[in-house]
């Protein structure tokens, strides 16, 4: 998306999304941006992987963004939502990542001190994938694309809704959930997985200029609004974002492209 000719930013969307999920229409062109977007492996027309991992994944992405621009690649402004964010860690601990913008990120939910504060049925699936990934795992294999579309509704703020219910935002979206939710919806069982375990990111080498973005009134993402998460990352600020919610990204994406392109 955006001038064929513009800067390139690697976009890696959130839960059971494929490629088609984008954000920016606006303002990519008048930014000079082109956003690079693809499946994980197991989405959309991408072969599964059943060895996948967070590090492995970053890797595939690293493998797309080269072979899109012909070999020149990472390191790349990388902008990562929603359970996408430990993708966009891994990118950025191996060095794949000029910048990286994190928006509305998910959480390490199985790090004791985030799991503590989880509600009980997100605590309660957490703990099954890290005692029982194969039940876990024959557990997610039930949860379809239109149960992802309800349960994003359900938990929406009233102002998150009128984004989330636009025309042609959920005309998007359905297209990003089929694409994620493709086959047997193995990439986005393993998404989770990886997720709700404990993650392998080396924080303390990361020196990729970090920007986590919330809204204010988003308190489905994280429980402290990814204080927690930036006071593990060196080089991260936080940025609390007035009036905005779960839906950052697409409400505020002039800001998060802005701060992608911030080296500091």
């Amino acid at each position: 998306m955006g001038p064929a000719a513009g800067r390139p930013v690697l976009f890696i969307a959130g839960a059971g999304t494929g490629k088609s999920m984008a954000f920016g229409d606006d303002v990519l062109h008048e930014l000079g941006v082109r956003l690079l977007c693809a499946d994980r492996p197991g989405m959309g027309g991408s072969t599964p992987d059943p060895r996948r991992t967070a590090n492995s994944t970053a890797a595939d992405y690293a493998a797309f963004v080269a072979a899109v621009l012909d070999g020149s690649g990472c390191p790349i402004p990388v902008v990562a939502n929603s359970q996408g964010s430990v993708f966009g860690l891994e990118m950025a601990a191996a060095g794949r990542a000029s910048t990286l913008a994190l928006v509305s990120p998910a959480d390490e939910v199985a790090h004791p001190r985030v799991r503590e504060r989880l509600p009980a049925h997100t605590g309660g699936l957490v703990d099954l994938v890290n005692s029982d990934p194969s039940a876990a795992a024959d557990l997610l294999h039930g949860f379809t694309a239109m149960d992802m579309e309800r349960l994003v509704l359900d938990s929406a703020s009233s102002r998150d809704r009128a984004v989330y219910t636009d025309t042609a935002f959920a005309g998007r979206f359905r297209t990003a959930l089929a694409e994620g939710f493709a086959g047997d919806g193995s990439g986005y069982q393993t998404d989770t997985l990886i997720a709700m375990s404990r993650w392998d990111v080396d924080f303390g080498t990361i020196r990729t200029p970090t920007t986590i973005f919330f809204g204010s009134d988003d308190a489905a993402h994280s429980p402290d609004q990814g204080e927690f998460l930036a006071s593990r990352i060196p080089t991260a600020r936080r940025r609390i974002v007035p009036q905005a919610g779960g839906s950052l990204l697409w409400t505020h994406a002039r800001q998060v492209l802005l701060a992608a392109d911030d080296p500091r």
